[in-house]
């Protein structure tokens, strides 16, 4: 009963397009009327009320993910339309990401996660652009999708924030602070699900990648900047 995508677009509800097809298509349907009605596609709804608690716009994922998997029974130009909407609007510093590529961690919290989850939010656009044929669109998301490598520091190799221009300092990837969402740089610089390819560049090809993926689950499990 609850839209909470920020938990859910990652692994529930591409499971409902395969167990209850038909219901995602009411999803989707309830999606667009929440958007003719309040005017934005959910970010985290509860009860009926938008509460914007999370970061994205996530129901453009989930969308996409069921478009291009063959359901169909919803207005598909208005989903477009909805899902542009979102990537457009002055919110969560989104002008500042259009404008620089990234979110400045002086400008905004949890910065760099929503550069990453913009990025790949923007891709999904692209992918419900290209399946209409709206090439002008394609081409506008595709580029941002690739914003993420705005965020990578090639000298620590982390996906780290930026501030006034320059890298946050001083800087440790197990800090957990207000640059990360409920995460810190170990977790979020895996997080370009759109683009795996080009992030094992970044970090240096697939052997360096390896080890590094390596590196996260033998890392130490204790975080800092919070206490446990």
């Amino acid at each position: 009963t609850v839209f909470s995508l920020w938990d859910t677009y990652r692994a529930e509800h591409p499971l409902f397009t395969i167990i209850e097809p038909e219901r995602t298509v009411d999803f989707l349907k309830t999606f667009l009327a929440q958007y003719e009605q309040g005017g934005l596609l959910p970010v985290w709804e509860l009860a009926g009320n938008e509460t914007n608690c999370m970061i994205g716009y996530h129901a453009v994922s989930v969308i996409v993910d069921a478009y291009v998997k063959g359901i169909r029974g919803f207005d598909a130009a208005k989903a477009l339309e909805a899902m542009k909407h979102s990537a457009e609007i002055d919110f969560r510093g989104l002008a500042h990401y259009r404008e620089l590529g990234y979110i400045p961690a002086d400008k905004e919290g949890e910065s760099v996660s929503k550069t990453l989850e913009y990025a790949y939010d923007d891709w999904c656009i692209a992918q419900m652009a290209k399946a209409l044929g709206a090439e002008s669109d394609y081409a506008t998301y595709i580029r941002r999708a690739q914003s993420y490598k705005n965020v990578f520091d090639p000298s620590t190799g982390f996906m780290r924030a930026k501030a006034n221009g320059a890298w946050w300092t001083p800087f440790d990837p197990a800090e957990v602070n207000f640059n990360y969402t409920e995460a810190n740089a170990w977790q979020y610089s895996f997080y370009v699900p759109q683009d795996v390819s080009g992030l094992i560049g970044l970090m240096g090809g697939d052997a360096r990648f390896a080890a590094r993926l390596d590196s996260l689950f033998s890392a130490s499990p204790r975080p800092s900047g919070i206490d446990l």
